[in-house]
């Protein structure tokens, strides 16, 4: 049996390769492949896919978040290892070969998951309202371990205007150490990097370029370490980013034809989704609409299929031909244009917008917020007012990190949709040439660790 360690390095693309000296020697000693992807194509619903080898039809997990129609709320970026279905790979992995050991550093939905070793993003929430980095792992005592040695996990650097190398720098010298100290016999490394610049400027330019050199240069150390303990590497990515330049702002448009309705307090609006006849759950180049009645349906389909930026709305049949037809799926699904992607914004004027939208509070929107990746463009004394607010929290006084712009118009990448050119789409890289071939499914990717992994699958 062969150890792997597999490595998540979001938005790899072709076309990125060019710039990472050391993926391409990764490549060139066994194989590279284009990887077929899911809709949609984002990290929560891929990497459930990769890791079960079911479709979100199987699994559940139809996007990064979805409408709980048990509990009445919109809930994006949960954490609980329950929520996806399927037999995950160690799970098959310990039925050919017990105790078969797993370390998951940063892949979603570690909480709870049966394995050895888990490090993964919980900030510390503070009863006065205050929110400070940190990791949950288990076993507990891994905590103060990585701490002592490599600091506290930089959450502000993961997520945010001030994301950057730092995270995947941490993240690296994380699964470095439990590499060598704990020896898994499969250890899963989720690297963000390239998910930071490519959504703020595109992934054409200089950015992206520079921050797929960085990335390179942050991962070699891992990838040697595997390399020389003679670990096969497995380097994949879940999608490729595309270049985009329209917002559509769907559930406006829902309101605006009286479908979506809110309630106001304190003079700000909020999505009612118990009673609205119809509202979309907004995740990138994707959206989830859900229709409280049946017979509105025609109705909504053929407004949403007439909104500028849209280019398909999926049925119930639709769905089911694209592996997203689950109970947790919209009624609808919604596809953007290629250069379109959905914004989550329900209020008519900014004057009635939630405190929470300009902050960087992937909880409370009811769907995903690309402009928490920018300080507010259109405030000339935002930095000067973050930098204020951080003096505050240092005082132990409150303060509000209110940086992001309601107008999303500097965001210039997206993804979600299936890849329209292979040199945009997603990539697995692989140091065991002899397991080479030109393409693999995102639903075989389980079954291709488990082969690298030299386990007889009993079937």
């Amino acid at each position: 049996m062969k150890r792997l360690v597999v490595l998540d390095v979001v938005g790899l693309t072709p076309r990125l390769l060019s710039y990472m000296p050391r993926l391409r020697a990764l490549r060139d000693e066994g194989f590279g492949a284009r990887l077929e992807t899911v809709l949609p194509a984002v990290t929560c619903s891929v990497q459930s896919t990769l890791l079960t080898g079911e479709p979100p039809a199987g699994h559940g997990i139809v996007g990064n978040g979805w409408y709980f129609r048990d509990l009445g709320e919109v809930l994006l970026w949960r954490q609980h290892n329950a929520l996806v279905g399927g037999e995950k790979v160690w799970e098959t992995a310990r039925r050919a070969r017990p105790g078969y050991t797993v370390a998951n550093i940063c892949w979603w939905y570690a909480m709870g998951a049966d394995v050895d070793w888990t490090v993964t993003p919980r900030p510390i929430y503070r009863a006065d309202g205050r929110k400070e980095p940190d990791c949950y792992t288990r076993p507990p005592g891994l905590h103060d371990e990585l701490v002592g040695r490599y600091g506290d996990f930089p959450l502000f650097r993961y997520w945010g205007p001030t994301a950057g190398l730092a995270s995947s720098r941490w993240i690296t010298d994380a699964a470095r150490h439990l590499l060598r100290a704990r020896r898994p016999d499969l250890t899963l490394v989720y690297l963000p990097h390239l998910d930071y610049d490519l959504q703020r400027h595109g992934p054409l330019g200089p950015q992206a370029a520079r921050a797929a050199r960085g990335l390179d240069r942050t991962l070699a150390p891992l990838v040697d370490d595997a390399r020389r303990e003679g670990a096969t590497v497995v380097a994949l990515s879940e999608y490729g980013i595309t270049p985009v330049q329209r917002p559509v702002d769907i559930n406006r448009a829902l309101r605006r034809a009286g479908l979506l309705e809110v309630h106001t307090q304190a003079g700000m609006e909020y999505l009612d989704p118990w009673t609205s006849r119809a509202f979309a759950v907004a995740d990138h180049q994707v959206a989830h609409v859900q229709v409280r009645d049946a017979t509105d349906l025609p109705r909504v389909r053929d407004m949403l299929a007439g909104l500028e930026g849209v280019q398909a709305v999926l049925d119930e049949a639709a769905k089911k031909e694209h592996g997203l037809d689950h109970p947790r799926s919209g009624d609808l699904v919604v596809l953007a244009d290629d250069d379109a992607w959905f914004t989550y914004y329900y209020w008519l004027d900014d004057a009635f917008a939630p405190d929470f939208a300009r902050l960087v509070d992937i909880h409370r929107k009811p769907g995903y917020d690309p402009a928490e990746l920018f300080f507010d463009h259109t405030r000339r004394w935002v930095r000067a007012n973050a930098a204020a607010a951080l003096v505050r929290k240092r005082l132990g006084l409150r303060y509000t990190m209110d940086v992001v712009s309601l107008n999303p118009s500097q965001v210039r990448g997206s993804h979600g949709l299936l890849p329209a050119r292979p040199q945009d789409g997603p990539v697995l890289l692989c140091s065991d040439r002899s397991a080479a071939r030109t393409s693999v499914a995102a639903t075989g990717v389980k079954r291709l660790l488990l082969e690298l992994a030299g386990l007889a699958v009993p079937r």
